[in-house]
Parts: structure tokens; sequence; C-alpha cells
């Protein structure tokens, strides 16, 4: 028997299992948001840096799969943010969740329609600054996920930002079955969100080239760039991220370190990595829960699984049925 996570959020949503599918940049396409809230999660749309009609498309291919409520991840450094917003709100998205910024500016408009607004926060004190501005939940993520990040571990944040805010906690990062899932319900998360479990999904639309990486990564196969220059993200090693790194510290010993070299690099190198499968120009971002992953599923089995042997655990240690 399933345990019932108290998550009014969720409830809301009529959501069967208390897990949030990672909103990532070109991989969260529509496909695989609406077939993991069509199997009882939520799915988000990672747009990344998409003008306003390619997010309007890929809302329109979750609609394919799916009746049910599922969401659009947004950069809000994007140059296109307005124009995004609007299509989500014309296309009545219930979710949003943010990265890259401050949703303050936007959050009367979306909570007007309707609009669940869910940050994703690395530290307490953004925390705190987020349920003050009046977000729904916060999702906290931990340094071992994949893309970009901040610098605390997930089992160090989550039950910190717990203590800290009264709204709820969706725990990210290093994620990946049902006992990650339990370890962050026990400490204090209303729910999980899991970005590298669905790259290796049936669903997951990445070249197959990145979808075998997943599934054969061992632990120590994922690095972070960024250290250096900023803009921290952990990607899977490979030719590219090696190079990037090598290029990060040649920079650093220059008086003025030349970032536009950097971005040159970075740029479009995901989109490489998601549509292309090119190991030697592509940043393959995932988590270092990769080494746990090891066979490609169904968004269906995936999301079952994990809540059944999260509510298996979750029972044995609070002693009830």
């Amino acid at each position: 028997m399933n345990v019932q996570l108290n998550n009014p959020i969720f409830e809301k949503l009529g959501m069967t299992y208390p897990i949030i599918q990672g909103g990532m940049a070109w991989a969260g396409t529509g496909h695989l948001a609406g077939s993991v809230s069509e199997a009882g999660g939520l799915g988000i749309i990672g747009i990344g840096y998409w003008h306003a009609d390619q997010v309007r498309t890929e809302i329109r291919r979750a609609r394919e799969v799916t009746d049910r409520p599922f969401g659009v991840n947004v950069m809000l450094m994007s140059r296109h943010i307005r124009e995004v917003f609007d299509v989500i709100i014309e296309e009545g998205i219930k979710v949003v969740a943010t990265g890259a910024g401050d949703p303050s500016p936007f959050l009367e408009e979306l909570h007007e329609h309707g609009i669940i607004v869910m940050p994703v926060v690395p530290s307490v004190a953004l925390a705190k600054m987020m349920e003050k501005k009046g977000v729904d939940a916060v999702v906290a993520e931990g340094a071992e996920s994949g893309g970009h990040i901040g610098s605390l571990s997930t089992m160090a944040l989550v039950p910190q930002v717990v203590d800290a805010v009264n709204i709820p906690v969706i725990a990210a990062g290093g994620i990946g079955d049902g006992r990650g899932t339990a370890a962050a319900v026990m400490l204090g998360a209303s729910g999980v969100q899991m970005g590298t479990r669905f790259l290796a999904s049936e669903e997951s639309e990445i070249h197959e080239n990145f979808k075998n990486a997943v599934v054969k990564a061992r632990d120590i196969d994922t690095v972070v760039t960024g250290e250096l220059l900023g803009n921290r993200a952990r990607v899977l090693k490979t030719k590219m991220s090696k190079q990037y790194i090598k290029n990060e510290r040649l920079e650093v010993t220059k008086p003025k370190p030349d970032a536009d070299a950097m971005e040159k690099l970075e740029n479009g190198t995901l989109k490489n990595a998601v549509i292309d499968g090119d190991k030697n120009t592509g940043a393959f971002m995932a988590g270092e829960i990769a080494g746990l992953i090891k066979e490609v599923e169904p968004v269906s089995q995936i999301l079952e699984q994990t809540w059944s042997q999260a509510s298996e655990l979750l029972t044995q240690s609070w002693g009830t049925h």
C-alpha cells in the first residue's frame, strides 16, 4: 500500500505519485512531460532559451499524450521571457517551475491565472526569500543534480530548507529510486524531483548516444564545469567537458578571463548532446545518480516502482500500515 504525503499542491493537481520530472532544457520535451503526467507524476517541459513558438509546440505535443496537468520550466534570464509567459498563460498551463532568476515580477500575474509557481533554490536564504515573495513551493536542489547547480548537497540542503519555510519543499538532486525518495521524505520533503532518471526512459527523446551514456555511467562519471569562471554545471565526462575544463583553467591564469570564449564553447552544446548525440561538442548534462541507472524503462514503471519502494521503506520506518 502506497503512503500518502500531505502535499496540497500535488492533491490539487490530481497526482498519483509525489514525483516531479525535472524540467531539463531540450531533453524535457512535451512528449516526455506529457507521458510522466499521464502516468501519475508531474511532467515538466524544459524550454531553456526557446522562443515562444517552440514553447507552444511542445505544450501542444504534451496535450497529445495527456489531459492531466503538466508544467513548464522557465529560465528567467531568457531574452524571450515575456513572450514565453504569454504563451504559458494562453495555453492554460497549471505549473511553472523557475530557475536562473527571481520570479516575483511575474508572480501576481501568474497567480491571477491560477498558475502554481515553484522556483528551484540552492540555498536556505533563497528559499526564505521566495517564500516571502509568495511562491507556492520550492524545489531544494542539491549539487548532485545534473545541469546548473549550487554548492550544497541534497542531504544537507533539504532539511535546512524544510526547517526554514512553511511552504511545500520538493527535494531534488541525487534521487533515482525509492530509497532516495524515502530518504528525502524522512528529511521533511513533501515530494521529489527526478531528472536524470527520466533521461533513461522509453519516452525520453534524447539521442541514443546520450541515453546509452547515462545507462553506462559509473558513480564517478560526472564532472562539474564552470568551477573557476562561474555558471557551474554537472555533466557526464566527455571529450567536450574535459576540453571545457582545460580551457577554463587556462583562462583563469590571464589578467582578464575571456568569458566570451567560454560561452562560445558552451553555446549550443546541450542541443548537440540531446539532438545529435555528439560526444565531441555536446554537453551531456546528468546527475551523479546516473551511476545507479542500469536500464531504460517506461515512465509508468519508473514512477510506480520508485513510489512503491519508497512507501514500503517509509511504512517500515514509521511502523504504520
